[in-house]
């Protein structure tokens, strides 16, 4: 069940990305086709980006070739980012070296370095081309100058910081990114314990009462069997019902879990909504009394108001209060009398008391099963209080309000 519960988001993760990385290869190859368009447009050459002035060489094959070679690259600049970097880098050097005109392709070089930035891996592999992209730039502005550009040292250093500025970019990028996948992660990684919690308070609700209620009904026939057959008889009745109720429960809890997030699928018995089914519903609270009884826990049912429809998520937090009592009072209290009241109306009033002796204090701490319920009541906007009564016994007191999760 657990594998379950973490295989579904795994599941929605590798299709997210499947769809994003279609996406963005597209996006890519459109980026790359307009760019080596727009760069044989004449009007946007004055728009283009010239490093060395060095316009001295008629446009010609090796022209179109660099000037492609500075746009095709960039339809894998997420894939290979280096790759598409050097190439158009270097594409980019090679057509100011040999004094083509300005045209729109040189924006290519801006696109590659944020590129770079946004989408190589390793901080090492970052460093590296860095200072890879930093020694090219230094070997470049000492060639133009030898090819006697008129670019001044103060252009080249202040076309140096526009191009940091891109891979600077980039890097802002990849790191907010980063962070989004962490706190995703995280998200993911609290969500998948929330649903360990909530499965492991189901299976302990479930197991726990009426594995108890077997246990109890058993030890009783044994001692039936001898001195008042028929009675040992209705005891071993019982216990047939209490674990085909158990077995019941327990599929309706796989059902639910293995029903999608669109209710496609989902189990008949909890089509016609809460309760419909095998789900604990409040009307089934004298039922629930009545099996108590029949373990040999004598238990009063007291309740006030009318029930009305409540969301899946109350109805059952109140099923489970007087459920995990009544498993509790046959456990720790056998034989002591037990009474359940509820009120109904805007809020549902719970309270079960069990006679015995006084309890202690500071002797009284919250297992599994209390703790869960707690958790339960809170996430319903109720409240729940556990421990001794003052004049002897245990009781637990429960407020849910009736509205909540509708």
């Amino acid at each position: 069940m657990v594998e379950l519960a973490e295989s579904i988001p795994r599941r929605l993760r590798v299709a997210a990305l499947g769809r994003g990385a279609r996406g963005a290869v597209t996006w890519d190859l459109a980026l790359a086709a307009v760019l080596a368009v727009a760069s044989f447009v004449p009007q946007l050459a004055g728009n283009g980006l010239s490093l060395g002035e060095l316009t001295r060489r008629q446009g010609d094959l090796w022209a179109v070739v660099l000037t492609l070679g500075q746009c095709l690259p960039l339809s894998v600049r997420r894939r290979w980012p280096a790759w598409c970097l050097a190439l158009v880098a270097g594409c980019f050097a090679a057509y100011q070296c040999l004094g083509y005109r300005s045209d729109f392709a040189g924006v290519g070089v801006f696109a590659a370095l944020y590129s770079a930035g946004a989408h190589v891996g390793a901080d090492r592999s970052r460093r590296g081309l860095i200072a890879a992209v930093t020694a090219g730039y230094l070997t470049l502005a000492i060639a133009l100058h030898h090819l006697g550009s008129p670019e001044r040292p103060l252009d080249y250093c202040t076309f140096y910081i526009a191009l940091l500025a891109c891979w600077g970019g980039g890097a802002w990028v990849r790191g907010r990114q980063a962070l989004e996948a962490a706190r995703r992660r995280e998200d993911a990684r609290l969500a998948i314990s929330r649903e360990r919690a909530r499965i492991a308070w189901e299976l302990h609700d479930v197991v726990t009462h009426h594995v108890t209620a077997i246990v109890v009904q058993a030890d009783t026939a044994q001692l039936l069997v001898s001195g008042a057959p028929d009675r040992a008889v209705e005891s071993l009745t019982a216990i047939s019902g209490t674990g085909r109720r158990a077995l019941a429960e327990l599929r309706h809890l796989l059902g639910v879990l293995e029903t999608p997030a669109d209710g496609v699928g989902r189990p008949e018995a909890d089509r016609d909504g809460p309760g419909a089914g095998r789900a604990p519903a409040l009307d089934r609270f004298r039922d629930l009394v009545e099996r108590t009884r029949l373990a040999g826990q004598p238990v009063e049912l007291s309740e006030d108001g009318e029930p009305t429809p409540l969301a899946a998520g109350t109805e059952l937090a109140a099923y489970r209060v007087v459920q995990e009592t009544l498993t509790n009072a046959v456990k720790h209290a056998p034989g002591r009398r037990t009474v359940v009241r509820v009120r109904y109306g805007e809020e549902i009033h719970i309270e079960v008391t069990t006679d015995g002796p006084v309890v202690a204090e500071g002797a009284f701490t919250a297992g599994r099963g209390l703790t869960g319920l707690h958790e339960r009541v809170s996430s319903c906007g109720g409240e729940l209080a556990a421990g001794g009564r003052p004049g002897g016994g245990f009781s637990v007191r429960a407020r849910i309000p009736s509205g909540a999760g509708l």
